[in-house]
């Protein structure tokens, strides 16, 4: 793949074009009755780290932007610890429309917008995907070979995985979601100690 940033914008692009013209879906259909948005991802198209949430809220939705309400501002507050610039790492989801009333994403659903995620994987490179909640943990973990490796997240967050891609080696590291830490603050400790794990990939 060309590694200029126009070719990278382009490519971004055409799968922000196909999500636009996603008919089957209903989550689709209720975007635009709504007359909202669908939520592609935001950063650095040649981001080290990549995190991975599993659906917008209504904020995203609203705006079009990932992790831009109450949860994105724990993001901004972890990523701030670190040190790390939001602009330098690149933040999405699995899903790209928001499921009514913020409830979990269904299989089909994720089976849906999935193959559009593998593909922001393979033009952005990262070499590290930090994966936001269980269900972007169960998706890139079995995308990755690291089914076996698979357990609960409250066993499996700050912890390391190595993995094989088409493009070299990437490490996944499942941390909670930010809008758990909004209602527990033991959870918020937690990640603020899993965070630390990522700076060895600055």
């Amino acid at each position: 793949m060309e590694s200029s940033e126009s070719k990278r914008h382009d490519l971004m692009k055409k799968i922000k074009d196909e999500v636009v013209a996603i008919k089957g879906s209903a989550l689709a259909q209720e975007r635009i009755k709504n007359k909202v948005y669908p939520v592609i991802g935001e950063g650095s198209h040649f981001a080290k780290i990549m995190f991975v949430g599993e659906a917008p809220g209504k904020n995203e939705a609203e705006t079009g932007k990932p992790f831009c309400g109450a949860s994105g501002r724990i993001l901004d507050e972890l990523l701030a610890s670190i040190n790390l610039p939001r602009q330098s790492v690149y933040v999405t989801n699995i899903v790209k429309d928001r499921p009514t009333n913020n409830r979990d994403p269904l299989p089909d659903e994720i089976e849906l917008y999935g193959p559009f995620l593998d593909r922001q994987i393979d033009i952005i490179q990262p070499k590290v995907i930090a994966t936001l909640g269980r269900f972007s943990m169960v998706y890139i973990m079995k995308k990755f070979g690291l089914d076996f490796d698979l357990g609960p997240i409250s066993q499996l967050h700050g912890k390391k995985f190595e993995a094989n891609t088409s493009y070299g080696k990437v490490t996944v590291v499942p941390l909670y979601h930010p809008a758990v830490a909004l209602y527990n603050g033991g959870t918020k400790g937690a990640l603020m100690k899993d965070f630390q794990i990522l700076k060895e990939f600055l």
